[in-house]
Order: C-alpha cells, then structure tokens, then sequence
C-alpha cells in the first residue's frame, strides 16, 4: 500500500531556452562603463571674488564744503563788493573811513562803507531797513573804538610800548563765551540783579606787541543795554583776555581782585552828608 505517482505517458516536451537577463550584457562588454555627466565638454572656471567697488579710479581728497580760499585770513570774511544788492531801493554811500586801530607799523584799519555793512547784512540773511544802515555803521565804528581803547587799558598792565597793532580778528555772533553764559546763569537766578540776555554779538581779536612779537588773544562781549529816556540805544563791552595763557590769567586775577576791593571801599565810607535836622 502506498501511495504511487503516475508519470505521463505523453513525450515530454524539448526544453526550452534557459532564462536570459533583460539587461544587454553584450553591450555592457563592449562599452566601458561611463559617467553619465559628459566631462568632454570645458566648464567655465569660476571668477575669482571681486569687490563691487571699482578701486582703479582713485578716490578724491576730503575737502571743506566752505570755500576758505574767499575769506580774507585778517578777519575770516569774504571781500564785501560795493556793489548794490539785489532789490534795493536807495543808494548807499560806498565811501570808506579810517579807524585810530593800528593794522601794522604803517597802516590802520578801515571800516565797511554803508553799501558793504548792508551786503554783509543780506549774505547773513539778516532783514534790515535801508534807510537805517548809515546809523547802524556809525555805531559799529564807535564800538569798536571803545573796544579798542579797553584793549590799551589792559595791555597797560603788560606792556609799555604805544605800538599796539591789532593783527586780524574774527566775528563769532553765534558763540556765547563763558564768561556770557555765567552771567546769563546769574541774571535766571537772580534777575533783579543781573541781566540774563545773551550779548548780541562778540569779536574775538588778535593784538600783537611788536616789541616783544607776543600775541594777546581778546574777548569782546556786545552787549544792549535798556534806552535813554530820550530813546538813544545804550551798549555795553565786555573786554579782556582770554584765559588762554599764563599771564592772561595773572591779569583777569588782578584785576578783579581790584574791582571787588574798590567796589567794597566804596560801600564802607561813612556819609558825610549833611542834611537838615527833622524837628
């Protein structure tokens, strides 16, 4: 007993042909294996970094916006024309007068005619009546002769000599000295005793004493003050060394240790006043 398996009585059929690759190998023999990515053909090298800035052209020196080469170096300002400005309505007088201010051992200073104080006005911008420009240089001049007769009062103390020149100076409106900016903090503390406006303009000059070639550095303080009652304008000057040097600083000590003195002796005399006795 046992199981039993039948072969089939039918020839059996011719083998078929044994299983091929679906890959061509033939091809593969033939062919070498290569990169898919053609290195025949030349890739462009890459530039090297650059910077955008193209630095062949040579960069132009820095250069002052201001054009200082217009400025007379005597006193920092440009040659005034005499020429009339643009829109004005009356004739301004062109004719120039002479300072007592020594410029050099030969010369003295000359001050702006009318028709020059009145550009100079209009270069700042500064709106000012026509018909009062003659006035206005009358008062420039007359300040500037007492600033300078306050200049010999100082340098009395220093130097002998009558030579004093007074080599070149400059405006500076804009720029409030300390000495102005304490009495300007004096007058918001106290202002029943001081004035707490600003000067309105300020000069800073260069004397020279030939005998010795020292220069002295000077401050001046243009001050308002209130009006005669007949409705003439008051001034004020504040002139002295600046406290630049060694003996400028000597000189302002002395000096106010001598205004205060005499200040206080003048307060300590007795009065001899005589006045009529009160029944």
């Amino acid at each position: 007993m046992g199981q039993s398996v039948s072969l089939p009585t039918s020839t059996p059929a011719t083998p078929s042909s044994a299983p091929t690759c679906p890959v061509s190998h033939k091809t593969a023999e033939n062919s070498a294996v290569s990169c898919p990515v053609a290195h025949d053909t030349p890739v462009a090298t890459p530039k090297a970094a650059q910077c955008p800035v193209d630095h062949t052209v040579p960069p132009k020196a820095a250069q002052c916006p201001v054009d200082n080469g217009g400025l007379n170096p005597l006193n920092q300002m440009p040659q005034l024309a005499q020429a009339p400005a643009p829109n004005q309505t009356i004739y301004l007088p062109t004719a120039r007068t002479e300072s007592s201010i020594p410029r050099d051992s030969s010369n003295r200073w000359d001050y702006p005619s009318p028709q020059q104080f009145y550009n100079a006005l209009v270069r700042k911008g500064w709106e000012t009546p026509e018909e009062h420009v003659e006035t206005m240089v009358d008062i420039h001049n007359f300040l500037n002769e007492r600033a300078w007769e306050e200049v010999l009062r100082w340098e009395k103390r220093e130097y002998e000599h009558d030579d004093l020149q007074l080599a070149r100076f400059k405006g500076r409106p804009g720029e409030i000295s300390p000495k102005a900016r304490f009495w300007m903090f004096a007058g918001w503390l106290f202002p029943s005793r001081f004035n707490s406006e600003p000067p309105f303009d300020r000069h800073d000059w260069i004397v020279r004493r030939p005998r010795t070639g020292e220069e002295v550095r000077y401050v001046i303080d243009y001050y308002s003050a209130p009006p005669e009652p007949d409705g003439s304008p008051v001034f004020s000057l504040d002139v002295r060394p600046a406290l630049d040097s060694f003996s400028s600083v000597k000189q302002r000590i002395a000096v106010a240790t001598e205004e205060t003195w005499t200040s206080f002796r003048h307060n300590q005399k007795p009065d001899h006043t005589v006045r009529e006795p009160k029944e």
